[in-house]
């Protein structure tokens, strides 16, 4: 496994855990307004061998509780479940981000109890998907992880990260209605920066979250507004 970051200390990325955060290289998205642009293809150096990584786990043993492993999409790594094997083996809890496109492997890594809790990125209604994620998207495949996560006992989250350029109070409406019945949910603020794959994005006001908010509680009564 190559790993490109990692924050060594997180308070909020693995609710009700202390966590660390990996960063793995590789996506097969192109979100235009993706922060983490110098991980989508890859390239960039490695942080931190495996090995060293798994030493300062076991350097953390009774500090912190779970590790996310974030991206990057994670399930791009064909050695992903022995990555997972050991973090569960070193007696970690795993947290995934993932952006939703590899259902199959998604229900596998589950099966195998690899998985403890799993935030699933909705870039936008299904109609605007493509626009979102910058690139094709199988959007039967979105909605088949969406829909395994509905329907199991895993705990999740769906999280959408709103861009006035990309996200309308009609994209969150058909959302709702979309993932009606979902656990929870959290509209993120977009933050402009540098690092992302192309400029000229900008957030919605806090008006226009709040309205996004009210819209998708009528549909998942645990909605809420993160980064504000």
């Amino acid at each position: 496994m190559k790993i490109y970051g990692l924050q060594k200390l997180s308070l909020l990325d693995f609710p009700d855990k202390m966590s660390c955060t990996v960063f793995t290289g590789g996506c097969n998205f192109r979100c235009p307004f993706c922060h983490n642009s110098a991980l989508v293809d890859g390239q960039r150096p490695q942080i931190i061998g495996e090995d060293a990584f798994f030493d300062f786990l076991k350097s953390r043993v009774g500090l912190l509780d779970g590790v996310c492993v974030t991206g990057g999409e994670p399930l791009l790594n064909g050695d992903i479940d022995v990555f997972f094997k050991k973090i569960k083996a070193s007696g970690y809890a795993v947290k995934l981000d993932t952006n939703g496109s590899f259902p199959d492997l998604l229900k596998a890594l589950a099966g195998q109890n690899l998985i403890d809790y799993v935030a699933m990125d909705i870039k936008n209604s299904p109609e605007n998907y493509s626009k979102s994620a910058g690139a094709p998207c199988d959007t039967d495949k979105i909605k088949e992880s969406a829909a395994y996560l509905m329907n199991g006992s895993l705990p999740f989250e769906f999280r959408t990260t709103m861009v006035k350029e990309f996200n309308t109070l009609k994209d969150a409406e058909i959302i709702g209605k979309w993932l009606e019945g979902g656990e929870k949910y959290f509209l993120q603020y977009f933050r402009p920066s540098e690092n992302t794959i192309m400029q000229g994005f900008h957030p919605l006001t806090d008006g226009e979250m709040n309205e996004a908010l009210n819209i998708l509680k009528k549909y998942i009564p645990d909605t809420r507004i993160r980064g504000a």
